[in-house]
């Protein structure tokens, strides 16, 4: 466990969940004292007092193992920091955020390509896979989704489809708001594992 993750589930225990929940858009069950969430459409459970998340269906353990160097922070960090305050509605490519340029540099450029590769020339399939997260289709570009890797926390994915002169490509788009509820390199983390769960 990293000491960013540590710390986030020392903050957490600290608030009020009536305050979390307020805010983050989740449940908390007082007999339990664990709180529920939708994550890309699956439930999650979140225990403060043992550190852990769990999930009982195929796609929370995709989100929670193999995406787990992404998501556990993510989620952690969401519940401590969100705050209740409405979306924008104004739509930003994530270089247009405050600190945004950690997009492009080395292991932190997102995985366009392989998107490109596996839904270019497909977008029936690229909208079945959405859904299939518990996304819903908009109406940007050849095919778009707007996903919920986070209960308030939306990201939007835009599919251009190959024409004569370009080949396939996409874009990620993010409300303005993001970067009032949470750092950077959290925002990063969750248009990653955006990216990664759709492969």
């Amino acid at each position: 466990m990293s000491s960013g993750e540590k710390k986030g589930w020392d903050e957490l225990r600290r608030l009020s969940p009536e305050k979390v929940c307020e805010s983050a858009g989740v449940d908390f069950d007082n007999k339990t004292e664990t709180y529920h969430m939708k994550s890309f459409g699956t439930d999650i459970t979140v225990f403060p007092n043992d550190e852990i998340f769990s999930g009982d269906s195929p796609l929370s353990e995709i989100f929670l193992q193999r995406l787990g160097y992404f998501s556990r922070l993510s989620m952690i960090t969401y519940l401590v920091n969100f705050k209740n305050i409405p979306l924008s509605g104004e739509l930003l490519k994530p270089v247009n955020l405050k600190g945004g340029d950690i997009f492009f540099r080395g292991s932190h450029l997102l995985p366009f390509d392989k998107l490109a590769e596996r839904f270019g020339n497909d977008a029936e399939a690229f909208l079945k896979r959405g859904l299939e997260l518990g996304g819903e289709s908009m109406d940007y570009g050849d095919a778009s989704l707007k996903l919920y890797p986070l209960p308030k926390f939306p990201v939007i994915l835009i599919l251009w489809k190959a024409d004569e002169e370009f080949p396939a490509r996409f874009d990620l788009l993010l409300d303005s708001s993001s970067e009032l509820q949470l750092p950077i390199d959290i925002i990063w983390s969750i248009a990653m594992m955006s990216l990664l769960i759709m492969m």
